[in-house]
Protein backbone atom coordinates (compact mmCIF):
# COMPACT_ATOMS: atom_id res chain seq x y z
CA UNK A 1 0.00 0.00 0.00
CA UNK A 2 1.39 3.52 -0.96
CA UNK A 3 2.19 6.09 1.78
CA UNK A 4 0.49 8.90 1.15
CA UNK A 5 0.22 12.37 3.15
CA UNK A 6 -1.75 13.25 5.72
CA UNK A 7 -3.92 16.31 4.06
CA UNK A 8 -2.42 19.56 5.80
CA UNK A 9 -5.26 21.58 5.73
CA UNK A 10 -7.06 19.11 8.72
CA UNK A 11 -4.66 16.55 8.77
CA UNK A 12 -7.05 13.64 7.55
CA UNK A 13 -5.25 10.64 6.70
CA UNK A 14 -7.74 8.86 3.98
CA UNK A 15 -6.12 11.43 0.92
CA UNK A 16 -6.26 9.81 -2.64
CA UNK A 17 -3.95 10.86 -5.78
CA UNK A 18 -5.69 11.96 -8.72
CA UNK A 19 -3.13 12.87 -11.19
CA UNK A 20 -0.46 14.69 -9.79
CA UNK A 21 -2.33 16.03 -7.13
CA UNK A 22 -3.50 14.73 -3.51
CA UNK A 23 -6.73 15.23 -2.49
CA UNK A 24 -8.43 15.47 0.65
CA UNK A 25 -12.23 13.39 0.58
CA UNK A 26 -13.66 15.06 4.04
CA UNK A 27 -12.25 18.84 3.31
CA UNK A 28 -11.71 18.65 -0.52
CA UNK A 29 -8.48 20.55 -0.52
CA UNK A 30 -6.13 19.65 -3.24
CA UNK A 31 -2.11 19.91 -3.20
CA UNK A 32 0.91 18.91 -4.97
CA UNK A 33 3.78 17.35 -3.38
CA UNK A 34 5.76 20.02 -4.18
CA UNK A 35 3.41 22.64 -2.42
CA UNK A 36 4.94 21.58 1.35
CA UNK A 37 4.10 24.41 3.48
CA UNK A 38 5.31 24.00 6.94
CA UNK A 39 1.74 25.11 8.14
CA UNK A 40 -0.16 23.53 5.28
CA UNK A 41 -1.82 27.17 3.69
CA UNK A 42 -1.62 27.58 0.23
CA UNK A 43 0.22 31.04 -0.41
CA UNK A 44 -1.23 33.46 -3.29
CA UNK A 45 1.55 34.94 -5.16
CA UNK A 46 0.30 38.47 -5.95
CA UNK A 47 2.14 40.49 -8.64
CA UNK A 48 2.04 44.02 -9.98
CA UNK A 49 1.09 45.63 -13.30
CA UNK A 50 4.50 44.62 -14.72
CA UNK A 51 4.59 41.19 -13.37
CA UNK A 52 6.99 41.56 -10.04
CA UNK A 53 6.40 39.11 -7.38
CA UNK A 54 5.35 41.45 -4.42
CA UNK A 55 5.95 40.94 -1.21
CA UNK A 56 5.18 42.20 2.61
CA UNK A 57 7.20 45.51 3.29
CA UNK A 58 7.50 46.62 -0.25
CA UNK A 59 7.63 49.55 -1.50
CA UNK A 60 5.43 50.46 -4.56
CA UNK A 61 3.93 53.22 -6.89
CA UNK A 62 0.73 53.64 -7.98
CA UNK A 63 0.43 53.67 -12.43
CA UNK A 64 -2.75 56.05 -12.55
CA UNK A 65 -4.88 58.11 -10.99
CA UNK A 66 -6.92 56.34 -8.76
CA UNK A 67 -10.82 57.74 -7.18
CA UNK A 68 -11.52 57.28 -3.91
CA UNK A 69 -14.88 56.57 -2.71
CA UNK A 70 -16.72 59.05 -0.35
CA UNK A 71 -13.87 61.91 -1.22
CA UNK A 72 -13.26 63.83 -3.86
CA UNK A 73 -9.89 64.03 -4.19
CA UNK A 74 -8.22 61.27 -5.76
CA UNK A 75 -4.49 59.12 -5.91
CA UNK A 76 -2.49 60.85 -8.33
CA UNK A 77 -0.32 58.71 -10.83
CA UNK A 78 3.20 58.55 -9.12
CA UNK A 79 2.07 58.21 -5.48
CA UNK A 80 4.97 56.14 -3.65
CA UNK A 81 3.24 53.86 -0.80
CA UNK A 82 5.78 52.31 1.11
CA UNK A 83 5.76 49.43 3.71
CA UNK A 84 2.20 47.18 1.98
CA UNK A 85 1.23 44.39 3.60
CA UNK A 86 -0.34 41.83 0.91
CA UNK A 87 -4.01 40.43 2.11
CA UNK A 88 -6.88 37.94 0.98
CA UNK A 89 -9.73 39.30 -1.42
CA UNK A 90 -10.36 41.76 -4.54
CA UNK A 91 -8.24 44.48 -3.28
CA UNK A 92 -4.94 42.52 -1.72
CA UNK A 93 -2.58 45.46 -0.80
CA UNK A 94 -3.26 46.97 2.72
CA UNK A 95 -1.48 50.39 2.91
CA UNK A 96 -1.32 53.37 4.35
CA UNK A 97 -0.89 56.68 2.00
CA UNK A 98 -0.38 59.97 3.22
CA UNK A 99 -3.15 62.52 3.13
CA UNK A 100 -5.18 59.65 2.76
CA UNK A 101 -4.76 56.78 5.89
CA UNK A 102 -5.70 53.35 5.39
CA UNK A 103 -6.04 52.20 2.20
CA UNK A 104 -6.98 49.16 0.10
CA UNK A 105 -5.50 49.14 -3.38
CA UNK A 106 -5.47 46.56 -6.04
CA UNK A 107 -2.37 44.78 -7.42
CA UNK A 108 -2.99 45.67 -10.92
CA UNK A 109 -2.70 49.54 -10.49
CA UNK A 110 0.92 49.36 -8.88
CA UNK A 111 4.36 49.00 -9.96
CA UNK A 112 7.08 48.43 -7.52
CA UNK A 113 10.14 50.28 -6.81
Amino acid sequence: MLNLPNCPKCNSEYTYENGNLFVCPECAHEWTSESGNENGEDKKIIKDANGNILNDGDSVTVIKDLKVKGSSSSIKMGTKVKNIRLVDGDHDIDCKIDGFGAMKLKSEFVKKI
